[in-house]
């Protein structure tokens, strides 16, 4: 018998007798359920490197868990949920730029906005009111010394009492203090 037919024969004989084995021993699965393991915000990438689920939750009382970011130009833009809910939203952008405190105060600042001290060169923040299908807001927004304009915005569920938009706006001022947007 030649060497190709040994090796055909043998082969076979594996084949034929491999499925003839004894049933394989089932693998134990763990009893409990595994913990989803929590991915901060900045791995995200873009703005969201310069958020932080706790501190958010330090400064805000909610809890995200979702991140995305977005870089369009000179601009980079983070959005934070809840896995299991569309809002509460919050949103930093940030852009590079050359407008100064003047600049600011004429093409940035909102009419009727309150200014705030103590953050960036300058700043201002605002209650939104509803709009279609979301409820009132909050924004800050910030002149920061870098050169970089930042914006973190707030988004309530529909039905949110406006009055909740208002002290938001207070605590988005301290968050926003916690941004380091050189981090960038």
């Amino acid at each position: 018998m030649n060497v190709r037919a040994r090796i055909w024969l043998a082969a076979s004989a594996v084949l034929l007798t491999a499925g003839c084995a004894a049933e394989a021993t089932p693998v134990a699965l763990p009893s409990v359920a595994p913990r989803p393991v929590e991915v901060a915000a900045a791995s995200s990438g873009g703005a969201c490197r310069l958020l932080d689920f706790e501190v958010i939750a330090e400064h805000t009382g909610a809890r995200f868990d979702v991140a995305a970011a977005v870089e369009r130009g000179n601009t980079h833009t983070c959005v934070l949920r809840a896995e299991t809910a569309l809002l509460p939203e919050l949103t930093l952008t940030v852009t590079e730029t050359s407008i100064d405190k003047s600049g600011f105060t004429q093409d940035v600042l909102p009419r009727g906005a309150t200014k705030v001290s103590k953050l960036g060169e300058i700043a201002y923040r605002q209650k939104l009111p509803k709009k279609g299908k979301v409820g009132p807001g909050a924004e800050v927004g910030w002149l920061a010394t870098e050169g970089r304009l930042a914006t973190l915005r707030w988004t309530c569920p529909l039905g949110t009492d406006p009055a909740e938009a208002e002290k938001m706006t207070g605590k988005l001022v301290n968050l926003a203090k916690a941004v380091d947007t050189r981090q960038l």
